[in-house]
């Protein structure tokens, strides 16, 4: 990618790391997974949006102006306490949270309750694909592990010690510290760990994510590497489209006039027949 003094600037642009990109204005991508759930718009209260899965037991709730952007939580039917939250802030790409919500809209079914508890041994199956992707794992300290990427602009930090069920047990973060740079994903202790490591995946996704260059935090538009938004180049014609372009082109032959022209070799008109002489007497 092209360095950052290279771009033209106000335009649309490929930001990498995706963790890096903040919240672009909407959270499109977030919901893209469960278009086909039940919205509801709360007439009252900071909450904007709630999705919620056709049981009701997932729901996904929007708060827009909030710093605790997304709510998102399980419960075992619609009106008991969650099983487990998802706190997420305003400073997320939503393309990270959609890792959580298309893990919930594929695991969701009315017989299933997997996606409730699946309580694991191991810490490390939360935070196992920032691990495959090379993330460096920092010596315990407090009762905390953290994982840091090779820049060290992102990570998560694991609570290996508390035990109670809305412990804040697992925080996936990224940027640095600040208002409007640092994101935060922050989930209780009982949340399945397959569910973490489904937003952990897109927390190390490389793929770049589309922005507004101009709606940037200036901290964080220091920090990424930037790749202009060029339109399609126009398809490279065929032979065949080349000859059909130039037959367009080419004026209607007018059509040759039959006109009968005498020339040497045309042979002389056929004497008129006329009246045969009488005989002599």
């Amino acid at each position: 990618m092209p360095s950052n003094d290279d771009l033209w600037t106000g335009g649309d642009v490929y930001v990498f790391p995706r963790y890096l990109a903040g919240l672009p204005g909407h959270a499109d991508p977030s919901f893209a997974p469960v278009t086909h759930w039940p919205h509801h718009h709360p007439d009252v209260g900071p909450c904007q949006l709630v999705i919620t899965s056709p049981d009701h037991r997932i729901r996904i709730g929007w708060f827009g102006d909030d710093y605790d952007t997304w709510l998102i939580s399980a419960a075992q039917d619609p009106v008991s306490a969650p099983c487990w939250t998802a706190r997420i802030n305003q400073n997320t790409p939503p393309e990270i949270v959609e890792g959580l919500t298309r893990a919930l809209a594929a695991e969701w079914d009315a017989d299933s309750d997997s996606f409730l508890t699946r309580p694991s041994a191991s810490w490390s199956d939360a935070v196992q694909p920032l691990l495959d992707a090379g993330w460096d794992r920092e010596p315990l300290s407090r009762g905390m592990v953290e994982i840091v990427s090779p820049d060290g602009l992102a990570g998560a930090s694991i609570d290996v010690v508390s035990t109670g069920p809305d412990a804040e047990a697992v925080t996936l973060w990224a940027g640095p510290p600040g208002w409007g740079t640092r994101a935060e994903a922050t989930f209780t202790a009982r949340t399945p760990k397959h569910l973490i490591a489904a937003t952990a995946a897109a927390l190390a996704d490389p793929t770049p994510v589309l922005r507004y260059e101009a709606s940037l935090h200036p901290r964080l538009a220091s920090l990424v590497r930037l790749a202009p938004v060029e339109p399609p180049r126009p398809a490279t014609p065929t032979p065949l489209d080349v000859q059909r372009a130039a037959a367009a082109r080419r004026p209607a032959a007018t059509p040759a006039r039959n006109v009968r022209r005498w020339t040497t070799s045309t042979p002389p008109p056929a004497p008129a027949v006329g009246s045969r002489p009488g005989l002599r007497r």
